[in-house]
């Protein structure tokens, strides 16, 4: 069995079609700013068939070491087989820390591996910290403007699934660290279930990606008749619409334009949320936000508390008043 590295931090590099996942890379250089102070090593695990394209790519940013399982069996992705090939070399190599994005493989993959390795799971952080107990993951909880601080004491490694887009990216180093195979024993019986066929949908064009607007509006906008003033405002500042989940259960905003835990992450020069609460789990979606601007009618709303204007009164009346105002300056 070999010597276990204290502060060794794994981090799991999703791909598809031999294109690394932004989240991967994001996680790269989070768990370098970790543990550069305390001289640990940051190791990326890829995971698939195939995979020489990638290798330059992702070691380009600066990784220590790069474990990479390469298998026919591995593609496509089968939470299985996968699991198989991480817990064996987990249980070798024994890292401190392993983390993944909560992407759809990742939430899938992180808490299998978690409970073959019977250690604790941090669920869809939006930060990342290092104490002397280890990585801790910072959660929204449950209710309320309050976050979480979740280690495991007692169990290595401690995993955590990181939203995507919550860490920037980090820039390439042009550093050559060790490439390390990961065997990969498996037979077709460890695959249990087989992709017959894959559909690919047409993609929807994310109008949050990128933009220098966003306006975005939440359950407090009251219907989809007063949803068009969100439109509107978003449309006069060449923005893009954003929503909070009550929006998007009530149907007057789309799946994809849903910002936070369980949505999209934005960084525009300009924010508006209208008639939102302002709870944490939409708040984390905004980090990047350089100018925010909350309109709300409650005064105590926690919106007030996160932006750096705020204008408390009737929606129906203050939105009408920014787009003339705005139509007359255009």
């Amino acid at each position: 069995m070999s010597e276990r590295k204290q502060n060794n931090i794994w981090v799991f590099l999703e791909q598809r079609e031999k294109r690394p996942a932004n989240v991967g890379l994001e996680l790269l250089g989070k768990a370098q700013r970790l543990a550069e102070p305390a001289h640990g090593k940051v190791c990326g695990v890829l995971v698939g068939h195939n995979l020489e394209p990638l290798i330059d790519q992702v070691m380009a940013y600066g990784i220590h070491e790069l474990l990479i399982a390469d298998h026919p069996l591995l593609e496509p992705y089968c939470n299985e087989t996968f699991v198989k090939v991480l817990e064996s070399a987990v249980k070798e190599h024994h890292p401190d820390a392993f983390l993944f994005g909560a992407t759809a493989v990742g939430t899938d993959l992180a808490p299998r591996l978690a409970a073959r390795l019977r250690t604790g799971l941090s669920a869809h952080c939006i930060d990342l910290e290092l104490t002397e107990q280890g990585v801790v993951g910072v959660v929204p909880w449950p209710e309320g403007n309050l976050l979480g601080h979740v280690h495991c004491t007692r169990t290595r490694p401690q995993m955590a699934t990181v939203i995507p887009g919550i860490f920037e990216m980090p820039k390439k180093t042009g550093f050559t660290g060790q490439v390390i195979p990961i065997q990969a024993n498996l037979e077709e019986k460890d695959r249990t279930y087989r992709v017959l066929e894959i559909t690919r949908e047409k993609p929807r064009e994310n109008e949050l990606a990128g933009a220098e607007v966003v306006v975005a509006g939440g359950w407090g906008v009251g219907s989809k008749v007063d949803w068009e003033l969100i439109k509107e405002l978003a449309a006069v500042l060449n923005g893009a619409v954003g929503a909070t989940r009550p929006a998007v259960d009530e149907g007057w905003a789309h799946e994809d334009q849903m910002i936070g835990q369980s949505g999209h992450s934005v960084s525009p020069q300009l924010y508006i949320g209208v008639g939102l609460s302002g709870h944490i789990h939409h708040m984390v979606g905004i980090k990047g936000a350089k100018l925010t601007v909350g309109i709300n009618q409650d005064p105590e709303a926690a919106i007030f508390n996160h932006c750096d204007l705020g204008l408390v009164g009737d929606l129906k009346e203050i939105v009408p008043a920014l787009i003339k105002a705005i139509k007359s300056y255009s």
